[in-house]
């Protein structure tokens, strides 16, 4: 086990390394928190794969490379005159002090819900005008739509009974068929819309992460169907040529498969 000795001298090489790189390589000068954003949210969806294929090797990688965006980030921060590294660290440390006081305090807590319950209440004293203003506005819908109902959901705006959540569905449901049976394109949008935010809540009430299962769900499709290819391949066969029930029985022999 590493003691904390090395992991403070590990941190302060990385510190020493940014600097040398911001003040010697071409590429590292010119960059911008502007130029850095994009690079830095394609590191994070690449952790997110890296954590949901279970290869922990490639999540220390990735891991790594969102350290040095961190590090980046408060170097250009510390050349700006308006933050650096043990700034940000620092004021960190004392919110979340601030934000648990169950720990740091004698404040009593139950469960998670209640600790969920009081960080919402604590960040409501900061200034927050809403209790949905710590959703950003860049996220992917899908999971936008989990963290409102979340947030919502501490302040007791949410169903007492699953099965309540279920009958929303259902009415969603019907509502979308009408939509599509209406043949208005907007009102089809707007009930499409309504039925996934509804199964969304749904979700949340299982505990499964929607944005988890859906991803999971994307790669066991790629799987298939690249299984579906491959099978072509050997039968020399274009995939333009074999009928949906060609595919289709292929389609079940991957799932036989067990891919």
């Amino acid at each position: 086990m590493i003691n904390k000795e090395q992991k403070l001298l590990a941190f302060e090489r990385i510190l020493k390394i940014m600097d040398e790189l911001r003040e010697q390589c071409p590429w590292d000068k010119k960059q911008t928190m502007e130029t850095l954003r994009p690079l830095t949210i394609e590191e994070t969806y690449e952790l997110g794969d890296a954590i949901l294929k279970g290869d922990m090797k490639n999540v220390k990688e990735e891991l790594g490379d969102l350290l040095l965006h961190i590090v980046f980030y408060a170097r250009i921060g510390e050349e700006k005159g308006e933050f650096d590294m043990a700034s940000l660290t620092n004021d960190l440390c004392e919110k979340l002090i601030y934000r648990h006081p169950h720990i740091y305090s004698d404040v009593k807590v139950n469960n998670e819900e209640d600790v969920k319950k009081n960080w919402e209440q604590l960040k409501m004293r900061e200034g927050k005008k809403s209790v949905l203003g710590g959703v950003p506005d860049s996220l992917p819908s899908l999971i936008k739509a989990y963290r409102i109902q979340d947030k919502a959901a501490q302040v007791k705006f949410e169903w007492d009974k699953i099965e309540d959540v279920w009958k929303k569905v259902e009415e969603e449901q019907r509502e979308l068929a009408e939509a599509v049976a209406s043949g208005s394109k907007e009102k089809t949008e707007e009930e499409f819309g309504d039925l996934l935010f509804s199964l969304v809540n749904y979700a949340r009430f299982l505990k499964v992460d929607p944005e988890t299962a859906l991803e999971r769900t994307n790669i066991k499709f790629i799987r298939r169907f690249k299984f579906i290819e491959e099978k072509a391949e050997k039968m020399q066969k274009s995939l333009n040529d074999m009928t949906l029930e060609e595919m289709d029985g292929i389609w079940n022999e991957a799932k036989l498969a067990g891919l």
